[in-house]
């Protein structure tokens, strides 16, 4: 069986009953995971405790909330409490967001976001575990010994973190720390070495790398309308290269990208977002997602865990109940 999931988008139209629809069809079909985004539009954890009410064993995420605008108590509160409501269906993720987001959406200085999200997970990790909240760090200390008072209603000790990282040194300290990796905007060509090298990260950590999850990045859409699916790669990607701050910037640097990220940048500036788009060639849109019909998703999922990846991404553009759930069988094999 493939290890697939779902995503419900940060922005855009969102029409609640066909959300429970659509995750009751994924829950129903064998699909792994339903994942919440996060920005500066709605907020995900309360989609999240609607969708877990109304599912029974798809397993619920965040990709991403990021560790600067909740503290790890309130973190450790919500998916303690969306736990106990799903029975331990759910995946905390996390990433630290950037400086255009968290200073000027939040209002909160952009510091030392490496040392805050293994701060914040080991907070979260105590606090589930039932033990005394006792922290000495260099951003928390917490010195009262708090618990959680609804520990007896927790289905587990030990909710898994996933984290999105892109930075060399925010990789290793992933594999040292998470449950799970939500890596870039990685292109097709570079998917086994980068499994390789996160592999080569948990294995110097002293850690199983069979036991951490791997989410690959290169989605995969089913659709009648290829081209507008490649077109909405497109433009994603050129929006983060452009308009989302020197992390993601960098990240597309790091895997072979600079000299098209840099392209894309000076026509966004000079020219606007339709000569941005315009500005990412064909082959590597093609390089970052796949879009068609089922099968050549089936291909596309196949080599990216023969790459080692263990969960994949789909979008499924057929609306119609059972054919939705027809494809999502197939995919799940």
């Amino acid at each position: 069986m493939r290890k697939i999931g779902i995503g419900l988008n940060w922005q855009g139209a969102f029409n609640l009953q066909d959300a429970i629809e659509q995750a009751k069809i994924a829950d129903d079909s064998g699909v792994d995971h339903l994942m919440v985004a996060e920005a500066w539009g709605r907020d995900a954890v309360t989609t999240l405790a609607i969708l877990g009410y109304e599912t029974n064993r798809i397993r619920l995420g965040t990709a991403i909330i990021n560790i600067f605008s909740r503290t790890p108590g309130a973190v450790a509160q919500q998916f303690s409490s969306l736990d106990a409501l799903t029975n331990g269906r759910m995946i905390i993720g996390i990433g630290t967001s950037g400086p255009q987001v968290i200073e000027h959406f939040h209002g909160i200085p952009f510091d030392k976001p490496m040392t805050r999200i293994k701060e914040y997970v080991e907070i979260i990790n105590i606090l589930l575990s039932g033990e005394p909240l006792h922290y000495h760090g260099k951003i928390f200390n917490l010195d009262r010994g708090f618990t959680l008072r609804h520990l007896d209603e927790l289905p587990r000790k030990h909710i898994p973190i996933f984290i999105g990282s892109f930075s060399e040194k925010s990789v290793r300290q992933t594999a040292a720390i998470a449950d799970g990796w939500l890596p870039g905007h990685t292109t097709r060509s570079k998917w086994r070495d980068e499994v390789s090298t996160f592999h080569q990260y948990v294995r110097d950590a002293g850690r199983d790398p069979s036991a951490i999850e791997i989410k690959a990045s290169a989605g995969a859409t089913i659709t009648d309308n290829p081209e507008r699916a490649y077109d909405g790669i497109r433009q994603q990607n050129a929006f983060y290269m452009a308009r989302m701050g020197d992390l993601h910037y960098n990240a597309y640097r790091s895997f072979g990208l600079g000299e098209v990220a840099d392209e894309v940048r000076r026509a966004w500036r000079e020219n606007g977002s339709a000569a941005a788009y315009a500005a990412v060639p064909d082959d590597v849109v093609h390089s970052l997602g796949y879009a068609g019909p089922v099968e050549g998703a089936i291909d596309w999922i196949e080599e990216q865990r023969d790459a080692g990846y263990t969960l994949h991404g789909v979008t499924v553009e057929e609306r119609d109940p059972k054919k939705r759930a027809e494809i999502f069988k197939k995919l799940v094999g």
